[in-house]
């Protein structure tokens, strides 16, 4: 089987550096009907099966945060690359936790007090500190993240390991029904004011709009400014 890093991605319709500018735009006007600053939702450009120079152009184009899924395709991708803020979204495998924290800057999807502390062990061991967010599950279809129930205590665990917990990530639930988006979303909310930090990441390509309605500071954009990701198959 290949590996994530081999994927390709379907030939967008147009450039990415136009794809950029169009989603910018439409996130300043949609957060200025809302009474929002727009400064104050960042872009996390994903760049998950899409090839290193998109990644650069999308840069650019002036997106300052860039995630990905898999640590492999990341170390491949982010080799060299400065001046941006690299965050880890995927689910964390504790035997990787060291290459993680290596390769990022941010970890996403901390969603079990294991998880915790194998990145406080890889901190210690390189010398390295990284911010963290507390991974919620506000979706019945979502295999990952902390119950709401539970993401306080999990967020005061990975405080005593001296990690820093800047706020909170979420996938919003795989349906068209955005009242549902819409209430899941107001769920993560209410634990961000709870949990703390400056990061309430909700929001991707299909459900962005309800997620800066619900206070987002950061949307993960993929498919909106790359197209279609298609990984190869074996």
């Amino acid at each position: 089987m290949e590996s994530p890093a081999q994927g390709r991605a379907d030939t967008p319709d147009t450039d990415v550096r136009t794809r950029v500018r169009t989603m910018q735009a439409e996130l300043f006007n949609y957060a200025t009907t809302l009474q929002r600053d727009p400064n104050s939702i960042r872009l996390c450009g994903v760049t998950k099966f899409h090839p290193r120079e998109a990644m650069f152009e999308a840069i650019a184009a002036g997106v300052t945060d860039i995630g990905e899924s898999y640590v492999q395709e990341a170390r491949e991708k982010y080799a060299d690359v400065t001046g941006v803020t690299k965050h880890f979204i995927g689910h964390l495998q504790t035997n990787k936790a060291k290459a993680i924290v290596s390769t990022f800057d941010v970890i996403q999807s901390v969603d079990r007090p294991e998880a915790g502390d194998a990145i406080a062990k890889a901190c210690s061991v390189l010398g390295r500190r990284v911010r963290t967010l507390v991974q919620v599950n506000i979706s019945p279809s979502d295999r990952f993240g902390v119950a709401p129930q539970s993401a306080l205590e999990l967020a005061d665990y990975l405080r005593k390991l001296d990690l820093e917990v800047d706020g909170i990530m979420a996938i919003g639930p795989n349906t068209d029904n955005r009242d549902t988006i819409r209430r899941s979303f107001e769920e993560a909310a209410r634990l961000f004011a709870q949990i703390g930090g400056s990061t309430l990441s909700i929001g991707m390509s299909g459900d962005w709009r309800e997620a800066v309605a619900c206070g987002s500071t950061m949307i993960r954009i993929g498919t909106a400014l790359f197209g279609a990701r298609s990984p190869v198959l074996p």
